[in-house]
């Protein structure tokens, strides 16, 4: 067996020990990343559907760190939730 292939089998036993071990909870803490950046946002744009929580002072500041969010954000709030949602 040569070094390459060595190292290419211990590559391939890393990754299978950890799609066992660990890729649930990597995908549960991307999850919960996600509704909370989804709540940060609510909090300090929520006046761009009508919950006003912050006054626009510091929703004017943080603005140029939540630009590029701002439309998935939308989208994903205005939409529609339903049985099917709550499974995934």
């Amino acid at each position: 067996m040569s070094e390459k292939d060595k190292i290419g089998f211990f590559q391939s036993v890393k990754e299978f020990v950890y799609g066992v071990a660990a890729h649930d909870s990597a995908r549960f803490a991307l999850k919960t990343r996600a509704s909370m950046e989804h709540l940060f946002i609510l909090i300090t744009m929520g006046d761009m559907l009508g919950v006003p929580i912050l006054p626009p002072y510091y929703s004017l500041r943080l603005l140029p760190y939540v630009v590029p969010q701002i439309s998935t954000w939308k989208r994903r709030m205005m939409r529609e939730k339903d049985l099917t949602d709550a499974l995934a």
